[in-house]
Parts: structure tokens; C-alpha cells; sequence
């Protein structure tokens, strides 16, 4: 019974780093790829330490796996966010289907983006070159 469990676990791990792969190549911007292949990819790396976790059945392989887990789903979101902020700062574009564009207003756009600051917050003026 143990093996047929961590059979369904590895076979699902594997359906969904296809899903994250099909998702890659499919996907007609930066930020829904990176979407994409981090949510698919994350579940499909906790499904197979998962599974490794259960055909091993020791403690210490176990503790191993659950920290892996943990931190692949502590570290994966951030470091996609990071680097869709830095994506968008940069300038990489949207898709041209994007209706919405949530950033474009927003009060802080970067150390990049264009701001003109306000005398009144305490900010100096950068030197215009």
C-alpha cells in the first residue's frame, strides 16, 4: 500500500512540473510565466519529497524532505515577486491582453521609476544631469 501512495505522489509530482513546464512555454509574458511555474513547480517538489519522505519512512529523511518543503514554499514565492517587481521596473513589458495594470499608480514605483518629490515630504530634488 505504501509504495502504490508514493507512486500517485510521484506520478502527480511529475503531471505538475509538466503543467509548470507547458505553463513556460506557453505563457505570452514574463510574469505569468513566472506565475505559472512557480505555484506548478512548488506543489510538484512537495508532492516527491513527500513521497520521498513516505518511501524512506526514517526520521531523520523525513525532517529532511519537511524542511525542503518549507523552505521552497517560504522562498519561492518571494524571490518571484522580486523579480517581477525588478521585471517591471525595468521596463518589461505586459501583455497586450492585460486590462489592468495595478502598479501603474502606485505611490512607491521604485527606485527607478520616475517621481517627482514633493518639497513638503522632506525629500531633495535628485541632480538633473
Amino acid at each position: 500500500m505504501n509504495d502504490l501512495v508514493v507512486a500517485a505522489l510521484l506520478a502527480t509530482g511529475a503531471a505538475w512540473m509538466l503543467i509548470a513546464s507547458i505553463g513556460i512555454l506557453r505563457m505570452p509574458d514574463v510574469y505569468m510565466r513566472m506565475q505559472a511555474s512557480t505555484k506548478a513547480s512548488s506543489l510538484a517538489a512537495g508532492l516527491m519529497l513527500g513521497a520521498v519522505a513516505l518511501h524512506f519512512g526514517q526520521a531523520g529523511v523525513t525532517a529532511r524532505a519537511l524542511a525542503a518543503i518549507g523552505f521552497l514554499y517560504l522562498t519561492v514565492p518571494v524571490a518571484a515577486h522580486l523579480i517581477a517587481r525588478a521585471a517591471y521596473h525595468a521596463g518589461v513589458p505586459l501583455w497586450e491582453g492585460t486590462h489592468v495594470d495595478e502598479l501603474a499608480n502606485a505611490a512607491d514605483p521604485g527606485p527607478h521609476g520616475p517621481r517627482d518629490p514633493d518639497p513638503a515630504d522632506g525629500l531633495a530634488a535628485a541632480p538633473k544631469d
